[in-house]
This record gives structure tokens, sequence and C-alpha cells, in this order.
């Protein structure tokens, strides 16, 4: 495998129960490289990570760190052996109560040879510097809970890398990132990359893959499925591994739009931006495409009743359409998967049926009595429908993986008919088989309603739309129908550089 290994795990065993997750694991890590680990949902990423950050212990299996064995019981024991993680759970890297100063101090103030005496000043003065290593211009006195996505993470990655990392564990890192930020972390890690550090980025993103790896692990069912190195790495079919079939995809049948569902006319999201009209057609599936803070999030919540618009009409099945409140979006047969499902989808400790039946309890019940068994009927034909992994219908969501959580929250939005379903990033943090069977779904079950998906990833819009229209600035700026479409000039839309493409 890699050669020089700095880090090296051996015939690695773990099973909850009766089921095996990792199943005979070999990896080896090279100091000064980027190893990129790819993997289905279930496959055991997640399980992996958390034996060698210290908060899993291993049934069987031999790790080595710089030569040592390397067994962490807590995860502070593995951060003072130099073994750093972000989880791809922000939660699990900031405290949202806090602030970002304190946040990016946070270890040092209650680690091993901390002060005593709190001093406010030293801690913004010490917090400043670590933001100016990456780049960062955050008001240090906000309280991280009130940031946006984008900005909790950079700020959860920029407190792990004030431990001086040896090994440096990367979960989805820019799944909510912009290209910008994206970019500015994509310099910093080769600047640790140069320094010797040993990096493991785990990700789906073929842009991140492309822009980093120096090998390609695939794992599929708790064993590694390949390894891919060398100056020409083959992505195609390290995808391949993962899934263990061919990734090779057929075309869109790209749909003509029948009768129209929504119409906005000159609408105008925010002060200052230009109006734009649109249309979609029940049967389609529209993608709207561009970067984190074009404005894709602020139409999703205008349509859902979450945002008011500074001008402009929408309309719904030719009636009026201007709702209040998400109650009345849903009332009208609007339904909205949210952005970010930690924080505004999944409820913690429901089970699969009350998460999935949670908006449309009054549908399911009969003089105020909740039928249980319409709700578990629900929640088994999702569980199907999207192959959701789960042991049954009352498995708490905690025990799922990332990916399996996104499905139960398109399932709950896909449990009853709807004349616009709006989907906020819905690939967001998933791999690449749940992707597709979720976006397989979306287009099985289009006939009906009109479909508008948010994305910031223009080959998940080529995998669903059946047309995609950019956004730049909080308008519209281009419109595709997904047949041969221009890509140069979809960049260029994407990017802002529209006119300078046709100069």
């Amino acid at each position: 495998m890699v050669s020089q290994a700095f880090f090296r795990i051996e015939n690695l065993r773990k099973s909850f129960g009766p089921v095996r997750v990792l199943d005979g694991v070999d990896l080896s890590l090279a100091a000064g490289k980027v190893t990129v680990l790819m993997g289905a949902n279930g496959a055991g990423k997640s399980t992996l990570v958390r034996i060698i950050s210290g908060v899993y212990s291993a049934d069987s299996g031999h790790i080595e760190l710089s030569g040592q064995t390397f067994s962490p019981q807590t995860p502070a024991e593995a951060l003072r052996a130099g073994v750093v993680t972000v989880h791809q759970n922000i939660n699990d890297g900031v405290v949202a109560d806090l602030d970002v100063a304190t946040n990016l101090t946070l270890d040092r103030l209650n680690g091993r040879g901390a002060r005593t005496i709190f001093n406010p000043r030293r801690v913004r003065r010490e917090a400043e510097a670590v933001a100016a290593r990456m780049g960062l211009s955050f008001d240090m006195s906000a309280t991280v809970g009130d940031l946006p996505l984008a900005d909790r993470q950079m700020v959860a990655i920029a407190r792990a890398l004030t431990h001086e990392p040896k090994l440096l564990i990367l979960d989805e890192p820019t799944s909510s990132l912009s290209s910008a930020e994206a970019d500015r972390l994509f310099d910093f890690i080769d600047k640790l990359r140069a320094r010797g550090v040993a990096i493991l980025y785990i990700s789906h993103r073929m842009s991140d893959i492309r822009r980093l790896a120096d090998t390609i692990v695939s794992l599929r069912d708790g064993r590694i499925a390949g390894v891919f190195e060398g100056p020409e790495l083959d992505y195609e079919a390290a995808v391949d591994a993962m899934l263990g079939r061919s990734s090779t995809q057929n075309l869109i049948d790209v749909r003509t739009a029948k009768s129209p569902v929504l119409e906005i006319r000159d609408l105008k999201l925010i002060h200052g931006a230009s109006p734009f009209s649109m249309t979609l057609g029940s049967g389609e599936i529209v993608a709207v495409t561009g970067l984190v803070g074009v404005g894709k999030s602020v139409l999703a919540e205008t349509i859902f009743g979450l945002a008011k618009p500074v001008c402009g009409q929408m309309k719904l099945d030719g009636q009026t359409y201007a709702p209040q409140t998400p109650r009345e979006a849903i009332r009208n047969g609007v339904h909205m998967v949210a952005k970010d499902r930690g924080a505004n989808g999944i409820v913690p400790g429901f089970s699969i049926i009350e998460n999935i039946s949670l908006p449309f309890l009054k549908r399911m019940s009969r003089f105020s009595i909740l039928s249980r068994s319409r709700e578990r009927a629900s929640a088994r034909g999702q569980i199907g429908e999207l192959g959701i992994v789960c042991r049954s219908e009352r498995d708490d969501m905690s025990t799922l993986s990332g990916g399996n959580q996104q499905k139960v929250m398109v399932g709950r939005w896909l449990a009853q008919p709807s004349r616009l379903l709006v989907l906020d990033e819905p690939f967001q943090g998933v791999d690449i088989a749940a992707r597709r069977d979720i976006a397989t779904k979306l287009r099985a079950s289009a006939h009906g309603r009109a479909t508008l998906v948010f994305l910031t990833e223009l080959d998940e819009a080529f995998e669903i739309a059946d047309r995609i229209l950019v956004m730049s600035e909080h308008t519209i700026v281009g419109e595709h129908i997904n047949e041969n479409p221009d890509v140069d000039l979809l960049l260029a839309e994407i990017a802002g550089k529209r006119h300078a493409a046709h100069a």
C-alpha cells in the first residue's frame, strides 16, 4: 500500500452485537500525503474514524502511530498523541452557546497547563491569531450558534488545527463551504501536507478529491475494496470499488413540463438584487445551482413561508400564493426538505416513524386520535422505497448514518402528496450511493408535482434535473435544458462571469 507509513492499521475488526461493521481493515497513511477515504453509508467509515479518535475501542487488530502502538481510550488521549478529528456533525466540533473567541481557545483554556485566571483580552488575542492563520475574519464576540452553517464549519476546523496535528482527519469538511472557503481550506491542507502532516480526508465530492488526493481508499461493507495511487488516479474505478458495481449512469431522460404549478413574477429577494421570473411545471425537476451565499436558501425559504420577498408575486396552480408561515405552505401542498438536517431536520431521540409523521399528525388522526398503524405503514413505505438501512421503523434517528438520516428527511416530505416539493441541498453530507438512491426516488415520484432542488454541486444537478437554473447575486442569471448543456457557459454564470464569457 502506501510507502513509508506514518500511521498503520492492521486487521481491524469491530462489531455491534451480531452486526460486524469493520471486518479486517488494513490501512496505511503516509506523512505529508492526503489519503481520501470513500465509502457508502454503512460501509464503516464513521466507526473507523471513531476508533482512531478514541471514541470506540476495536474488538481486535493493531494500530501504530509513528512506529508505536496506538490505542486511545478517550478522544482526549488521541488529541494528546496528535490525532485530530473534524467530524461531519459540526456540533461535535464547536460549543454553540459560546462565542467564537472562546471556541477557538477552548482546548487551551481546559487543557493541561491552562491558566487559572481567565483573561478575556488574552483569549481574544489568541483567538484572533488562530483565525488569522486560516485567513478568517470573524467577530470574536459572536455566538457560534448564531453563525451561518459555513462559518460554524470554519470555526470547527480552525479550532481543530490549534492542536498542531500529526494526523488530521477531516470528515466531509466542505459540505457547507463556499468555493472560496473551500479553496482557503485546500490551501491550508497543502501547507499541512508540506509540513509532513498525514491527512485522512473523507469525501465523495469529486472536485475535492481531484484537488487533494494522493491516494484513494475505497471502503465497502467493512472491508477495503480498493486502493488507488500513482500519478494518474483512477477516480471511476475508485467509485466502482466503493459501490461494488459500475458507476456509469444513464443520461437523464429529460421531461417536458406539463401544466404550470409554480409561477414567479418579478420577485426581488433582497434590496439591491435584480428581480427575476420563473415557472415550474407538473412532472419536471428543476435544479437551481450557484455558489454558497448567492440566495438559493433565501428563495427556498421564501417559497416555504420562512422569508418575505421585497416585492414580486408567486402563484400556485394559478392562485396567488404568499405563505406567511410553513404551516400555511404545507396546507397549500408545498413541502420542503431543509438544508442542515442536524439543525433543521431530524429530531434526535425520536424514532424513524415519529420523524416521518411529524408534520402530518393531523392527517393521520381521526377524532384527534393518532393512528399508529397509518404511522407505521407510512414509515415502512419510505424505508423500502428509499432503501433506508435500519433494523426497524422504530429505530432512533441517532442510530442511523448521515446518509440514512437524510433519506428519512426526504421520505418525510414524500410520505404525503404535494404540489410542489422544495429540497435545499438534499445531498449534503451523503455518499454517492445514497445520493443516487434519493435522486432515483425523486425522479420516479415526480409525476403530479413540480420539484425544485437547490444545489451547489453542478454534477448533482446533471444527475437529477430536467432544467438547470443558475443563481448569482440573489437572482436567476441562466437557464439550461439538461441535454448536452454548455458547461463552460454554466460555469461562467455560476462564477458571475457571464458577460465576460460572451465578450
